[in-house]
């Protein structure tokens, strides 16, 4: 896999409880990379983001993903693919009970950090990094929708990803808002991250043109050609 390549999928299948869901994935993304993932609900879009990050198993075709072959990690493995990982999801999955700094205390020690300086010193440059530099005190309930979505991308740098993978980032989120967060990981992916965020917002989309991939009758499809084809090697 090239050295700017962080996901690599060749002739993958891809399987939810021993059903195909989707066949013959040929695709790479690359470091810098921002790439929307489309499609109807039940077309395996989710199903693709959980193979990637490991929770669902590779057994045809081939997948790498950030110097990991899925096809032969081994479980104890997993979590430090994972710390490569930064994962994103719709409903901010916060912890109730604890505030921002807490919430990303939580995932700093839970991956490995001791030094209480250097944890600091992250708390205080991710959350600087996504605008909320003065809400590390609040509880997530106490912070607006957006914040909270702002809080979930913040964990997800915490351990300086190759990959954000986002599940539906701005479903929940009013157009105004949905715009901030865009901007904030098109803001990412240019600081050389790539990002590959699943969505049904086709108004963000037209706002925010990129590279799209769309999960069609079991196969993906690229956006050239109005999604007729099936995606090749980039």
């Amino acid at each position: 896999m090239p050295l700017d390549t962080i996901v690599s999928l060749n002739n993958l299948s891809v399987y939810q409880r021993n059903i195909l869901v989707l066949s013959e994935v040929t695709l790479n993304i690359d470091k810098g990379e921002f790439v929307y993932l489309i499609g109807k609900t039940g077309t395996g879009k989710s199903s693709l983001l959980k193979t990637l990050y490991a929770d669902l198993p590779v057994n045809e075709g081939d997948a790498e993903v950030a110097g990991y072959s899925l096809k032969t990690i081994r479980p104890h493995d997993v979590p430090f693919l994972r710390r490569k990982l930064g994962i994103v999801f719709q409903d901010f999955q916060l912890l109730s009970d604890r505030s921002v700094n807490d919430n990303l205390l939580f995932v700093l020690r839970a991956t490995g950090w001791s030094d209480k300086n250097e944890i600091q010193d992250r708390i205080k440059d991710v959350l600087d990094k996504v605008g909320l530099k003065t809400k590390g005190f609040k509880m997530p309930h106490q912070l607006s929708g957006g914040e909270q979505q702002r809080v979930a991308i913040a964990r997800a740098l915490l351990n300086d990803p190759e990959l954000i993978l986002a599940d539906e980032p701005t479903g929940n989120l009013d157009p105004e808002t949905s715009e901030g967060i865009m901007s904030l990981l098109i803001d990412i992916s240019r600081a050389g991250r790539a990002v590959l965020m699943a969505t049904h917002n086709y108004a963000i989309m037209e706002k925010f043109p990129s590279r799209t991939l769309k999960c069609e009758g079991g196969k993906v499809l690229f956006s050239e050609n109005g999604f007729d084809q099936p995606v090749s090697i980039a």
